[in-house]
């Protein structure tokens, strides 16, 4: 095994546009807890020419000093669920290391990568239409009972929000949900937040936006912290790569944890399903052009379709007695 790791990283040398990529990246991420992987890596993949393996190794390692920066504007926000956090490390800890490697033993993985990464896209898809399929029954719900589907409920973005709701933890689902995630995380550095938060969305149903987006930002930083030594070690870890992605990461998810904690729920779910929708797309490898597109068309119908959802309230509302 070849550790001659001083060699290997060379002196950093900082590209400016990557630096600007990753912080707009990091705001995502801080802002949904999710789309690290899943876009930091295309954008180096698609823009930078970076190879496969270079890619997952360095976006591993600088999520690795990232996450906990918006992770720990959560902690004292007091939107994080402790023991959810436990459970998800339990599987998630081990099973990146193992994803590691196991994609080393395959050769240099990007078959598998690939393979993932497309399984991976065809579930955000489903969550995607499984978020809009929830959000346009609960405005039918509303506009039946006269109330405006565009307030938000208080609470999301007060001082309200620094007491976690109590749940019942799912262990097993939890701790398979952990393993799960963490295996794919090792193989292709998708999924600490992607895949993660979905399935949180519909195991914890009850969790607030921002409560959500904080659990899922803490369990990621022992997760990727696994992950990213095992690619320090087994991997293809560039210095100067990584140092540009934490010039812009680093501030770049501060400031998007900083008004997560804060911001309005409906905000944060919006955020949350766009994210999800574009991750999908760059995962199932439909272009830039196509994908802005797509994602334009997808916000202007759920815009236009809360209008007719707010004109029915109103208009039931005025009926009422």
């Amino acid at each position: 095994m070849d550790l001659d790791l001083p060699a290997a990283w060379g002196a950093p040398e900082i590209d400016p546009a990557l630096v600007a990529g990753s912080f707009l990246v990091a705001v995502v991420v801080g802002l949904t807890g999710m789309g690290g992987g899943a876009l930091m890596t295309p954008m180096m993949l698609l823009f930078f020419d970076v190879p496969p393996l270079a890619a997952v190794s360095s976006d591993l390692v600088a999520s690795a000093v990232m996450k906990p920066v918006g992770g720990l504007v959560h902690l004292r926000r007091g939107t994080v669920n402790l023991r959810l956090v436990g459970w998800l490390c339990a599987g998630s800890v081990p099973a990146a290391f193992c994803g590691v490697l196991l994609a080393r033993l395959l050769g240099d993985g990007e078959d598998v990568q690939q393979v993932v990464k497309y399984a991976l896209g065809v579930a955000l898809l489903l969550a995607v239409a499984g978020l809009a399929g929830k959000a346009w029954l609960a405005a039918r719900r509303d506009a039946r009972a006269g109330v405006d589907p565009g307030g938000d409920t208080a609470g999301d973005g007060t001082a309200g929000a620094h007491v976690a709701p109590e749940v019942d933890v799912r262990r097993i689902p939890t701790l398979l949900v952990g393993m799960i995630g963490g295996l794919v995380v090792g193989v292709s550095s998708v999924g600490s937040g992607s895949l993660i938060i979905v399935a949180l969305l519909f195991l914890y149903p009850t969790l607030r936006a921002n409560q959500l987006v904080g659990t899922d930002l803490v369990q990621a930083v022992p997760l990727v912290a696994s992950a990213a030594l095992g690619h320090l070690l087994f991997g293809d870890f560039r210095l100067d790569l990584t140092a540009s992605l934490l010039l812009g990461s680093i501030p770049g998810v501060y400031l998007g944890a900083r008004v997560s904690a804060r911001a309005p729920g409906a905000i944060i779910r919006a955020l949350l399903a766009v994210v999800l929708l574009a991750s999908a797309l760059k995962l199932l490898g439909v272009g830039t052009t196509a994908t802005a597109w797509i994602l334009l068309a997808a916000v202007a119908t759920a815009a236009g379709l809360r209008q007719v959802a707010r004109v029915r309230a109103r208009v039931k509302a005025s009926e009422s007695p």
